[in-house]
């Protein structure tokens, strides 16, 4: 089913990732781990539709949804960037995109974060959130999303590795066999991977080499 929603609030994360509160219509449910398609009524976009994840609490008042915006690319996250507080989207229902099997190891990099922080946060606010550790990859400090939110969340559990920059604190290089080997300490919990191209892939492909069961590694439906 098709709704017509206002955005209430805009607001950029980085200098690329953008946050948008969203009307949230009467009686639309969604639990944590679901994602919607997203779709404009600018003509140019006629037929077509962006997948993103929900990110925040099934208890709120509002939809939100966090998103990369592909300057250069000429494409919907482009001229979706470029809607104002008042104007409108067209979302769908929620459909299942990431089963929350409950605390444990999540695997990010970049925007694929957002499914991880929907999910963190539901953990959060029903006091399960201890034991999760996420291992987050970016190319430079200024691109890490939500730093404060989750550094409050999780603490020492919160690793960041980037590629591009060296920082005191932080792991650089990428994700890789020795990395998850010395951040795994155990094995037999749910992994969540999300990340850009066949990032998932990849770190479920050294997951199973590491001898984590492909039951616990969860990268969307």
């Amino acid at each position: 089913m098709q709704h017509i929603v206002k955005i209430i609030e805009k607001s950029w994360l980085t200098h690329d990732v953008l946050c948008l509160r969203l009307e949230r219509p009467l009686d639309y449910s969604f639990y944590a781990g679901q994602a919607i398609e997203v779709s404009l009524e600018n003509p140019r976009f006629q037929g077509e539709n962006a997948p993103f994840t929900l990110t925040g609490l099934s208890s709120e008042k509002y939809l939100e949804l966090i998103l990369k915006v592909y300057a250069g690319h000429n494409g919907m996250t482009l001229e979706i960037s470029k809607l104002k507080q008042g104007d409108q989207l067209m979302i769908g229902d929620a459909w299942d995109s990431y089963k929350n099997l409950g605390p444990g190891m999540f695997i990010a990099g970049g925007t694929g974060i957002t499914p991880c922080v929907a999910l963190l946060r539901q953990l959060n606010v029903e006091n399960r959130v201890s034991g999760s550790k996420l291992l987050f990859a970016n190319k430079t400090e200024k691109d890490i999303l939500l730093f404060e939110e989750l550094c409050q969340m999780l603490g020492q559990n919160f690793i960041n590795i980037l590629s591009r920059e060296k920082k005191n604190n932080f792991l650089y290089g990428h994700i890789n066999l020795e990395v998850l080997k010395n951040q795994i300490s155990k094995p037999n919990q749910p992994f969540y991977i999300c990340g850009p191209g066949n990032f998932a892939e990849q770190i479920r492909d050294q997951l199973l080499e590491l001898g984590i069961h492909k039951d616990m590694i969860n990268i969307s439906y």
